[in-house]
């Protein structure tokens, strides 16, 4: 899988519904990048928490994602281009609740995996959930 795939991007930028393969492509895209920013979240890339966004996106997608891939995407200069939370924002509104909830869970999931969760882990969390725009309601698991 690329770790940006335009096509996708510019099918919601062009007002389209992705077709059923271009929303399971855009789930995984948006797990990947997410998942593997947060694994460098605290400026410390940690391998506990590189296998566990390994583990989570097979679990999530059924796909093997090499650690060299993990790796690629949480050094992305796409960052620099398009910060993570504008581009999740922008496909937020393309991805179900459940998509979103997925995303945050499994993230708190891959914050969780070294056992310390930093400052700057915790800001990245509340801000990929408000990009994401998640309530605390679905969060929770109170709504669907």
């Amino acid at each position: 899988m690329a770790i940006i795939d335009l096509g996708i991007v510019k099918t919601i930028f062009g007002g389209s519904a992705p077709s059923p393969e271009q929303h399971r492509d855009l789930v995984k895209e948006v797990l990947l990048m997410t998942l593997a920013r947060a694994a460098s979240a605290d400026s410390n890339t940690n391998p506990v928490e590189v296998a566990t966004v390994q583990r989570v996106l097979k679990n999530a997608t059924g796909d093997e994602i090499s650690l060299a891939d993990i790796r690629v995407a949480a050094a992305s200069e796409i960052f620099e281009r398009a910060p993570l939370e504008k581009y999740l924002s922008s496909v937020a509104g393309s991805l179900t609740a459940s998509d979103r909830v997925m995303v945050a869970q499994s993230l708190a999931e891959v914050i969780r995996s070294d056992v310390k969760v930093g400052e700057e882990e915790t800001a990245f969390f509340n801000t990929v959930v408000a990009a994401l725009d998640i309530s605390a309601a679905e969060l929770a698991g109170l709504v669907s």
